[in-house]
């Protein structure tokens, strides 16, 4: 990593750790900055650090950017969900095209991850779907299509086989679950917190990964 990205690395950390506490504390006028801060010093650090693969960092940048666009739409007055959902999804797609362009092996991480996936997946979405459903009949083709696209990023990072890609597409599964559930199904304790600790731990291994 370079020392520019290395600064602007800490520098996401700290805003990441601000909205944390803001989002604990309940206090919206630093959380509104320093959610949306964190995405964009993630994205700055993405382009200042020296990749593996420039293709793959191309795409990355791109998604990033649609992830500080969802970030935006989720945090507004505004019911603005479905625009933060169609965010996030197009953002999954771009990590995904990066991941398979620099590699796609269905070897032993693929089958198990696929494994896990067909075992998991069903009993997690399945109540989510189920509430999401009774909230209103129109997020339910949305809500399906986010979900099916997480799998394929999940399934694109176990393709790609590097560790922190990995981990980084499971704990943003993760990250939506969490989110999900306290919208859809009950509210969990200190689940928005959860929410974006998560989502920041994700974004930053994935980030990483391309080192």
């Amino acid at each position: 990593m370079t020392g520019a990205a290395y600064v602007w690395f800490v520098a996401a950390a700290v805003a990441a750790v601000a909205n944390w506490i803001a989002v604990e504390r309940g206090d919206k006028a630093v959380e509104y900055v320093a959610k949306p801060a964190t995405s964009l010093l993630l994205l700055v650090a993405t382009a200042a650090l020296v990749p593996a693969h420039s293709s793959e960092r191309s795409w990355f940048l791109a998604a990033l950017a649609l992830c500080l666009a969802g970030d935006v739409f989720l945090m507004l007055l505004r019911d603005l969900f479905v625009p933060g959902l169609a965010s996030f999804l197009v953002g999954h797609i771009l990590f995904v095209v990066g991941l398979v362009t620099t590699r796609f092996d269905v070897g032993a991480a693929f089958i198990t991850m696929f494994v896990v996936m067909a075992v998991v997946m069903p009993m997690l979405t399945r109540p989510v779907l189920r509430g999401a459903r009774g909230q209103d009949d129109a997020l339910t083709v949305p809500v399906l299509a986010y979900i099916g696209v997480l799998n394929v990023l999940l399934l694109a990072s176990a393709a790609n086989g590097r560790p922190l890609a990995i981990a980084g597409a499971v704990v943003f599964v993760t990250s939506d679950y969490v989110l999900a559930r306290n919208r859809f199904v009950a509210p969990l304790p200190h689940g928005h917190l959860a929410t974006m600790v998560t989502y920041h731990a994700a974004l930053a291994l994935l980030v990483l990964s391309l080192i």
